[in-house]
């Protein structure tokens, strides 16, 4: 039977990434071939030496909104709210902190609106209707959510966006895409590399550990995402002519795996995904995909070792720590073809 703990590792506290590299691209980049086993160091900058005209980049231009909120209570004691997905109208899914946050408690968001409590949802998540659409009072009220073993404020919150980020709505970054630098992305279109956008908005899951023994009975988050009719008529297409689909980043590969038909064929998709990748599952549109170093026991390193297998992923994330490679959402990148 497998277990959560078949995907844990020991991770020196320093090999914690806290700032991004400069530039995007100089970030290390670890070549796995799942075939082989075989291991390459490179620099990402370098990553065009691993693609083949006809290949296609897929990459989720989700924008992380500023969606750590600070409120108060009548009382005047504090609150934070983490927005996580909206809902109808002005009311969003929230992971709050603060204490006796029940139905019906009203708040106040600091250089925001006021707000209530309408609903109590898993563990600390609650519902939030607002006064008025939050989403205007985000310049003065939200506070970009980076990852809570990141201890070092941004000087340029951008660094915590993909330079393609377009649709607003996720509470972390599909942080894979943050080594793609424009400069790179025409170096490999001029390599005949083609890039198509699909949209997930990355939500609580990223952060949660799962702390089931088995993992199958770990609960994941829905999450919202899009595959327009182009781009799936786009992947469609590169598949037909023998072309790879290289997933840029876990979301990219949730994105495209929920909507896939069969073997190499997708359809177009608006909604929510609750797919959850373990090991044993059919990748039907992933022909390779690009990476960060993910927390042990998460349902991300459990999907990257769906893809290239356990035991080899973690005899790679060894070499890595060994290396001094970066780990997590600033951290190197890997390749796993």
């Amino acid at each position: 039977m497998m277990k959560t703990s078949d995907f844990d590792y020991t991770l020196p506290p320093e090999a914690i990434a806290q700032t991004p590299a400069e530039p995007r691209d100089a970030s290390r980049l670890l070549v796995l071939e799942r075939s082989t086993g075989q291991v390459e160091h490179r620099i990402f900058h370098e990553l065009g030496d691993f693609l083949n005209p006809g290949d296609l980049l897929v990459v989720n231009q989700t924008r992380v909104i500023p969606a750590r909120i600070y409120a108060r209570k009548p009382t005047g004691g504090k609150v934070e709210l983490l927005l996580l997905r909206r809902r109808a109208d002005d009311t969003w899914e929230c992971l709050v902190g603060g204490k006796g946050l029940s139905p019906g408690k009203q708040i106040r968001v600091e250089n925001g609106p006021a707000g209530e409590i309408v609903g109590q949802l898993d563990g600390a998540e609650r519902l939030v209707r607002f006064a008025e659409p939050i989403e205007p009072h985000f310049p003065q009220a939200g506070n970009v959510p980076l990852p809570p073993y990141i201890h070092q404020q941004l000087a340029d919150p951008e660094r915590y966006q993909t330079v393609y980020a377009q649709e607003p709505g996720s509470a972390a970054a599909p942080t894979a895409g943050l080594h793609f630098t424009p400069q790179l992305i025409e170096r490999l279109e001029r390599q005949g590399v083609g890039f198509a956008r699909v949209t997930l908005h990355v939500g609580l899951d990223t952060f949660a550990p799962v702390t089931e023994e088995d993992p199958v009975d770990h609960k994941i988050h829905t999450e919202w995402r899009q595959v327009t009719p182009g781009v799936a008529a786009q992947i469609n297409a590169v598949k037909q002519k023998g072309g790879r689909v290289i997933a840029v980043g876990t979301t990219s590969v949730r994105a495209l795996e929920s909507a896939a038909l069969g073997k190499g064929e997708i359809a177009p998709f608006n909604g929510p995904t609750s797919i959850y990748i373990l090991p044993g599952f059919n990748f039907r549109i992933v022909d390779a995909i690009i990476t960060n170093f993910h927390l042990p026991r998460s349902t991300l390193i459990m999907m990257v070792s769906a893809f290239a297998g356990r035991e080899q992923v973690l005899k790679a994330y060894q070499t890595a720590i060994k290396s001094g490679y970066r780990f997590y959402s600033f951290g190197d990148a890997m390749l796993i073809e």
